[in-house]
């Protein structure tokens, strides 16, 4: 008999962006998929899709009507897998799926990144990492994206099954490199002159994120450089005031604020290197994309970042607010097209040998296959 598997997360998008083809895995095991979150974006490979109002903040009041919408989904459909995503999001799928554990519905949860890390603010270790813990004994399988956020798992939470998954899968089939003669071409169309050297950055403009970081080391470099330029992709709180910083540093010419773009595949191809610099990252897509399309990288240390970037082989990494560093190793790059090129092979072959679609379902379909017609998992009342 197929089963039937629930996907949960604060919103819909999330499922749209990453967990697509691991959706359509199940469908292809002839299992029945749902989706519950926050958002009324159609998805495919699902029967049925629930919009939760599942709030970002864990506190928020309005998380008690998502807690019982959901624990109602939950003991009417009988789930076999329950398949939670995002903090708040795997938080009150875990909570409603208490009653359902006990009738042999096993829940998987896929840590994203902890907000407590090494290096992390003491608030969010007094907030996250009490709620993570206690979500633990609640969750049949945690899946970490990153060797750091696994090890921290091993040590401070007991549980029999936690994985190491390479984070949700990169199509390299679409994100690819294109010719030389492709990306002068495409700079034009673009408004940009060949020669332009151009960096990327896509990523949500808040706190963690640190647009600032890149504002004020392009205006340390324009002077010796006028030909590099940022393009900066997203929406966010702090758009507003990073669009009048590049006013001040008296850059705005050489930033260019791309807004949303539901497809960054085009600009991504036409930039010359990407750039990252965030404070904290699980395991950045952004970065995953760009070195997939030939790019190479500099970005700020952190875990995620540590993850992807291997210093002289892909790319570079610099300490945080280190200006100097990170400009040295743009201005490397751009004065060494063979150096700029080798680094951009590599990255991409890292990608499609640990990070493509087809070895991230590799690892997850075994991990789906243990819990699948096994040891029970089926409803005592089927």
């Amino acid at each position: 008999m197929a089963g039937k598997v629930l996907f949960c997360a604060t919103v819909d998008y999330h499922f749209k962006a990453f967990h697509l083809p691991y959706m359509q895995w199940f469908k292809d095991q002839g299992w029945k998929v749902d989706v519950a979150a926050k958002g009324d974006i159609e998805l495919p490979f699902v029967d049925s899709k629930y919009n939760i109002p599942i709030q970002r903040s864990p506190f928020s009041k309005g998380n008690f009507a998502a807690y019982k919408q959901l624990k109602s989904i939950m003991d009417q459909e009988q789930y076999d897998l329950i398949h939670c995503h995002t903090p708040v999001g795997g938080m009150m799928a875990r909570l409603a799926a208490r009653a359902s554990r006990k009738h042999g519905t096993k829940v998987i949860y896929t840590a994203h990144g902890f907000h407590f890390c090494k290096g992390a603010p003491l608030l969010n270790w007094m907030i996250y990492y009490p709620i993570e813990k206690a979500m633990s004994q609640l969750t049949d399988c945690l899946i970490t994206i990153n060797h750091e956020d696994y090890e921290l798992s091993q040590k401070r939470f007991k549980l029999q099954k936690i994985e190491h998954v390479r984070g949700v899968g990169v199509d390299t089939n679409y994100f690819k490199p294109i010719t030389e003669q492709e990306k002068f071409q495409r700079k034009q169309s673009f408004g940009y002159k060949p020669n332009d050297f151009l960096l990327f950055y896509a990523a949500e403009f808040n706190r963690n994120k640190n647009q600032r970081f890149l504002l004020h080391s392009l205006a340390l470099m324009s002077e010796k450089r006028p030909d590099i330029k940022l393009l900066l992709a997203g929406e966010g709180p702090l758009l507003k005031k990073c669009k009048e910083l590049a006013e001040e540093l008296g850059i705005s010419g050489r930033v260019r604020f791309l807004g949303f773009e539901k497809d960054i595949r085009d600009w991504i191809q036409l930039c010359d290197v990407a750039v990252a610099s965030s404070d904290r990252e699980g395991l950045p897509v952004n970065v995953m994309e760009s070195m997939a399309c030939g790019l190479p990288v500099v970005a700020v240390n952190n875990r995620g970042h540590r993850e992807l970037v291997q210093n002289n082989v892909n790319g570079w990494l610099v300490e945080p607010d280190d200006h100097v560093d990170f400009n040295r190793k743009v201005i490397m790059f751009f004065d060494n097209e063979e150096i700029r090129q080798q680094f951009g092979e590599k990255g991409r072959q890292i990608i499609i040998s640990t990070y493509s679609i087809p070895q991230v379902l590799t690892q997850k379909s075994a991990i789906y296959e243990s819990f699948m017609e096994k040891e029970g998992v089926k409803w005592m009342a089927r």
